[in-house]
C-alpha cells in the first residue's frame, strides 16, 4: 500500500507539488443516491415540488460544487476544469430513489476525483434541501467513484457489487 501523500516527512499536512507531473486528460466518475418516501419521488419527477425544478437545481449546484472543490477541501488543487455533466436516474430496485452521476474531466497535473465526489454530494444535498419540508428521512447513501482515468496510475474501475 501507498504512503499518504498529504503528510511530509515530519508528520504534517502539506498539498502536494505536482509541479513537474505531467499534464494529461484525465476523467473522474461518481455516484450516490437519496432514497426517500415514493411520494416525494412522485413530487420530484413531477416538476411540482414547491421549490422548483428540484433535478434541474441539483444540477447546476453539483456544477457549481465540483468547480468549487478547492474552496472546500483545504488540500485539494484548484483546478481548470474542461467538463462537468450530472445525470440523475429515478426510481431502481423497488426503492425510491434519485441516483446522481457526475463525470469530470480536466487537462492537468492532479485528477479530478475529489471534484466528481463533491459534485455528487452536493446535488445530492440540494434535492435533500429542496425536499426536506416533506420528507426528512431522507437517506444519502453510496458515495463512491466509479472509475478515473489519466495520469500516472492510470485507470481504476470500482468493483461492481454483486446484486442479490
Amino acid at each position: 500500500m501507498s504512503s499518504l501523500t498529504h503528510f511530509d516527512a515530519q508528520g504534517q499536512a502539506h498539498m502536494v507539488d505536482v509541479a513537474a507531473k505531467p499534464a494529461t486528460h484525465r476523467v473522474a466518475v461518481a455516484t450516490g443516491r437519496i432514497e426517500m418516501q415514493a411520494a416525494t419521488l412522485a413530487l420530484i419527477e413531477s416538476g411540482t415540488a414547491k421549490k422548483g425544478d428540484v433535478l434541474g437545481i441539483a444540477r447546476i449546484a453539483g456544477i457549481q460544487a465540483a468547480k468549487k472543490t478547492s474552496d472546500l477541501i483545504p488540500l485539494c488543487h484548484p483546478l481548470a476544469l474542461t467538463r462537468v455533466a450530472v445525470d440523475f436516474a429515478a426510481g431502481g430496485g423497488g426503492v425510491p430513489q434519485v441516483v446522481c452521476t457526475a463525470t469530470v474531466e480536466t487537462v492537468g497535473p492532479t485528477g479530478v476525483e475529489m471534484e466528481a465526489l463533491t459534485a455528487v454530494q452536493v446535488a445530492l444535498l440540494t434535492i435533500y434541501d429542496m425536499c426536506k419540508a416533506v420528507d426528512r428521512g431522507m437517506t444519502i447513501n453510496g458515495v463512491h467513484v466509479l472509475e478515473k482515468h489519466g495520469g500516472k496510475s492510470g485507470s481504476y474501475t470500482a468493483a461492481r457489487p454483486a446484486k442479490g
